[in-house]
């Protein structure tokens, strides 16, 4: 698997079709799809658990909060990463987001740069890892 197959959900159009584009040219992933509400975007994501890899998540949405998405993502497999990309990236808004099971928090205005570094990395951490067998399956070393 070459690309990272994302979700976004956020309601702003503009930051959508931003994202959509910064992501393929730059983070090598692959939108595909998106979501401007909390439930259209929680049911799609826990409809469809095998099309995803990663999904980005706004805080602040016009329909409900991007905290009931993470939420609704808990039980996901553990290759699947969510990331908030907020302009409400505090110390306690972070602090909540892992709590509700976040792999990492990205401000919009500061730290897209980052954004992008961690979708190469979570591709790479794909590409390594072998996708043939279901997660439940996969065997780990034993430690001695």
């Amino acid at each position: 698997m070459n690309t990272v197959r994302t979700f976004i959900v956020e309601d702003n159009p503009t930051i959508r079709e931003n994202l959509v584009g910064t992501l393929r040219e730059v983070a090598r992933c692959d939108p595909v799809g998106q979501a401007e509400s909390e439930a259209e975007g929680s049911r799609w994501l826990t409809d469809n658990p095998s099309q995803w890899d990663l999904a980005i998540v706004d805080l602040f949405l016009k329909d409900g909060t991007g905290f009931s998405v993470l939420e609704a993502c808990r039980n996901r497999d553990p290759m699947q990463k969510m990331v908030v990309l907020s302009n409400h990236a505090t110390p306690a808004m972070r602090r909540k987001c892992a709590l509700l099971g976040a792999d990492a928090v990205f401000d919009k205005a500061t730290e897209v740069e980052d954004l992008i570094d961690f979708c190469l990395r979570h591709r790479q951490e794909r590409l390594r890892r072998p996708s043939s067998l279901p997660a439940s399956s996969r065997q780990t070393p034993l430690s001695h």
